[in-house]
This record gives C-alpha cells, sequence and structure tokens, in this order.
C-alpha cells in the first residue's frame, strides 16, 4: 500500500486523488498529512479574479525527491459556486496528473477523467452549443485527454446521433432490461450476477415465476402512463442457459403484458456462452423476431478459455455461430477481451484474424478489467496478464484491424482498474449498431430493470437527473423480495412521473 499525505487541501478533494493516484499504482491512499507517508504533496491553490491555479510540489522519501508542476484553468469570479467548485476540482486534479506523469514516466491517455462514461460528458458539450473544435481544445487542454481518445469520442457521438436523430429527445420513451441470472459456469473475471444453472441459489422455475409477475405488473404500470417501448434487452447471466420451453413462456408474457412489444425498435438477446445455444433456442428466438444476439468467443485460445472457466470451446463458438448464421439470426454481436491471462500481442492478432473470416455483424472489444469481487482479483498471483504498453498496443490494433474492415465505433465505456488505463468500444457494420448499448452507456432514458441483478436507472424526462434502482443480485433473495421491489419501482416511477410526459 502507497501512504500519499497530503497538505493545503480540504478533505473531500481527497478521494479523486485516490482514484487519479491509483491509475499508477495497484494500492493506494491518500489521507492529510502526518509526516508518516511516503508521498507527501503540498496544494497551494490561487484563485484570481480570471483563473484559478494550482501549485504542487511532491516530496518522496523524506526529503530525497521532489517534483513540481502547476496547471490553470480560466474562469470569472461572477461564476455560479458550482460550477467554480467543477473549475477547482479540474484544476487540482490537472496539476496533481502532472506531478505523477513526471514522476512515473507513464502518460494517462484519458488525462484526469476516471469516470465510465467519457462519451457522455461530449454529449453535454454538444448540447450546450459548443462546436467541435471547441470541444476538442476544452478536453486535450483541461482534461488532459489524449487527442486520439477525443478523435474516437467525436466518431462515436457522430455515429450514435445519425442512428438515434432523436437521442436528445428519447428520454419520452423507456426501454426494458431483462436480467436472467444463470450461466452454466462462472468465469474468472466476471461479476455479474451469474449463477451456475444446477445451483442451489434459488429454483429457476421460482424466480421465472417471480419474473413474470415483474413484468405484469411493469407492463400494466406502462400501458397507464401510455409510454413507448424503444428498446428490449435479455442480458444476465446468461438468458439462453434457460430452456426453450422457459423462454418461449417468458416470450409469450412479454407479449401479452408489454404494451407495443412487437414494435419496439430492438429486441436482444445475449446469448454470449456458446454451450447455451441449441437449434430449438435458435429457432425459437427466430420465431419471436428477436433482431441482435451475441455468441461470445473472448478469446480463441483453448488454453485461456480454460484458465477463466468458460467451459465451451473454440470449436463449439465457430459451430454454434455458423449454426445462428444458417438459421437466420444473423445480426451476431462477438466479444473479445484485450489481455486475458497469459495472452499477448500475436495472440489477440490470431483472434483478430478468426472473427475476420466470420465478419459477425458487431465487435465489442474489451480490456481486461480486475473488478472487485471476481474470482480473478481475489486470486491475482494465479495470473499473469500484460502491461499497459502491450495492452495500448492491442487496443491500438483492435482500432486499426475494425477501420481497415469497415466497422464503426458507436459506444464506449470505461471501469474501474481497467488494464492500461484503457477503455471498452462496440464496434459494428455501419446500421447494425445496438440501439440499447448507446441508451443504456449515455443514460438518455429510463431503463427498467427486471429481474435478478436487473438495476432500473430512472431518468427525469427534462432534466436527466438520474434514480437507480437495484433488484437483489442473488436468485433466492428475489424470489423471497420481488413483490417489495416491484411496489418500490413503481412508486418511485409514478414519483418521477407524475405528468404523464408527451407520446411522440
Amino acid at each position: 500500500m502507497l501512504w500519499i499525505g497530503v497538505h493545503g487541501l480540504e478533505e473531500r478533494f481527497f478521494r479523486n486523488l485516490e482514484l487519479l493516484a491509483s491509475l499508477f499504482y495497484e494500492e493506494v491512499k491518500v489521507r492529510a498529512a502526518t509526516g508518516e507517508e511516503e508521498h507527501v504533496v503540498q496544494f497551494h491553490i490561487i484563485e484570481e479574479e480570471k483563473c484559478c491555479r494550482a501549485e504542487v510540489k511532491l516530496t518522496r522519501s523524506k526529503g530525497e525527491e521532489e517534483i513540481v508542476a502547476s496547471f490553470a484553468r480560466e474562469w470569472d469570479v461572477q461564476m455560479e459556486e458550482n460550477d467554480k467548485r467543477k473549475r477547482r476540482k479540474q484544476t487540482i486534479s490537472a496539476a496533481f496528473l502532472h506531478v505523477y506523469q513526471q514522476l512515473t514516466g507513464v502518460e494517462q491517455p484519458w488525462g484526469i477523467l476516471t469516470g465510465v462514461r467519457p462519451v457522455k460528458l461530449y454529449h453535454s458539450f454538444v448540447q450546450k452549443g459548443m462546436s467541435p473544435t471547441e470541444i476538442k481544445a476544452l478536453l486535450t487542454t483541461d482534461y488532459l485527454i489524449h487527442p486520439s481518445k477525443v478523435d474516437l469520442i467525436e466518431e462515436i457521438v457522430e455515429r450514435q446521433r445519425t442512428v438515434l436523430p432523436d437521442l436528445y429527445e428519447i428520454d419520452q420513451e423507456i426501454s426494458l432490461y431483462i436480467g436472467i441470472p444463470f450461466c452454466p459456469t462462472k468465469c474468472a473475471y466476471c461479476t455479474f450476477p451469474a449463477y451456475a444453472i444446477r445451483g442451489r441459489n434459488g429454483s429457476v422455475e421460482e424466480f421465472l415465476l417471480g419474473l413474470q409477475e415483474e413484468v405484469r405488473s411493469l407492463g400494466e404500470w406502462i400501458r397507464e402512463k401510455n409510454l413507448r417501448v424503444t428498446t428490449i434487452y435479455f442480458g444476465g447471466g446468461t438468458p439462453t442457459s434457460i430452456t426453450a420451453e422457459q423462454m418461449e413462456e417468458l416470450f409469450i408474457e412479454m407479449e401479452r403484458s408489454i404494451p407495443g412489444f412487437h414494435e419496439v425498435r430492438e429486441l436482444t438477446v445475449e446469448a454470449g456462452r456458446p454451450d447455451t445455444l441449441s437449434p430449438d433456442k435458435i429457432e425459437l428466438m427466430k420465431k419471436w423476431k428477436v433482431d441482435r444476439i451475441s455468441i461470445n468467443p473472448q478469446s480463441f485460445k483453448e488454453d485461456t478459455l480454460k484458465l477463466i472457466g468458460r467451459h465451451h470451446t473454440v470449436k463449439e463458438t465457430l459451430e454454434k455461430y455458423q449454426l445462428a448464421m444458417e438459421m437466420g439470426l444473423t445480426n451476431i454481436n462477438m466479444d473479445l477481451i484485450i489481455g486475458l491471462p497469459n495472452e499477448g500481442v500475436s495472440d489477440f492478432a490470431r483472434s483478430l484474424e478468426i472473427v475476420d473470416k466470420l465478419r459477425p455483424e458487431s465487435i465489442t472489444v474489451h480490456t481486461l478489467s480486475f473488478k472487485r469481487g471476481s474470482h480473478m482479483s481475489q486470486n491475482k498471483t494465479k495470473y499473469t496478464v500484460a502491461d499497459r504498453y502491450e495492452t495500448a498496443e492491442m487496443v491500438q490494433m483492435a482500432r486499426d484491424w475494425t477501420i481497415e474492415k469497415g466497422y464503426v465505433p458507436y459506444y464506449l465505456y470505461r471501469q474501474k482498474n481497467i488494464l492500461g488505463n484503457q477503455e471498452n468500444v462496440g464496434y459494428a457494420l455501419p446500421s447494425r449498431e445496438s440501439l440499447y448499448n448507446i441508451l443504456i452507456m449515455e443514460e438518455r432514458q429510463t431503463i427498467i430493470g427486471l429481474g435478478c441483478g436487473a438495476v432500473s436507472k430512472i431518468v427525469t424526462p427534462g432534466t436527466g437527473a438520474i434514480d437507480r434502482l437495484p433488484n437483489p443480485k442473488e436468485p433466492q433473495a428475489y424470489i423471497d423480495t420481488y413483490r417489495e421491489h416491484i411496489q418500490e419501482k413503481i412508486a418511485k416511477l409514478n414519483e418521477i412521473y407524475a405528468e404523464k410526459p408527451p407520446t411522440v
């Protein structure tokens, strides 16, 4: 653990400094300086009429090494206090980042941003009337984001607004997320609510009965409010872990309960594990006009699949992909993960070669993240992963390959503890982008979560304010309490939608 002591700064800034320091060090804590810390950082904040400036001095190893940096941002003393607080925080963060980039020699591609949704930030500037040139200058100069990342965001924003021309008005509609918490096995890197389908974490049948009741109750609320449903997304877990008969019953309930079920813009089923797909399930999804599925290899290296706990083979991935294509489910996404244990540039290049032969409609390129609570995070010494430089090379390989093959980036998000402080990017052939992925990442509308581990994000139309209501993650807890959560959810929705939004 690296302890960083801070002088000259209020404690409310410490958490943000800790997030920035964690980009450079695996374990770090920031506190008011006591003289016992390995690093001591002295801040001097100067607030003048037209700018706010932060001067920083880092002393290392009890005075043996000193590094200094400063950063200034323009401001107007007449600004609202909330805006001044933001400027002050950005100024402090940038000066702190400069010091640690000097100390370590590591340049952070995302600058002072530590959040999940950098594209959402760009959208906010667009809605304020800023031009692309102004936004790029702001992101590179004030947020210290590398120009190549800003270019990527700009391309994604342009694509999103092409795919969803009503993106900034779509808060008058809603979407649905259906959480099925079961998988054949749990992957070593996973922290999603995913329980072995043959385990003892609550009855699958009882869970599905509860889910159907939740669908009925929320469907009735949607009908009362006369709201249009934009997208429906079945996730998990792996929804195709349940039987074809169970899937059919769920589709029947959705059709009966959700107004406009057959008129939604997109219906997706996350069939990510090839070992859960079968001809009867593919035929069923074709019958119910599922628009998009995922068949996720993650890697095309057998040893890696065994190591991370995916009990399917490369051959099985290829066979199930071909089967789905032959049976008419042709809009298929495939996920790849950069930086899986014992994989480097040559392994990722081989995965891209295989994907090139398959040419799925979309590809999501994830960078491995050590998620708190995952088996991989709890047993780090068992896994050897790529360093930040090799990770950056593979991220660029994916970018170059998609450009060459005609795929366009359309959504992006980041995670804590992601290798090399990189990102996850969804690429698609033009017109094959996932609408749901755009909506969930940019938080443009209410997405009601139904089922185990599903989180409802209730976005207030017109303001963008977000209320978050999670369902229980564990199946038995869901079975025991789903009726209480239905009532809580409807009460919050009624509060937000007290005045019915206009029907588009």
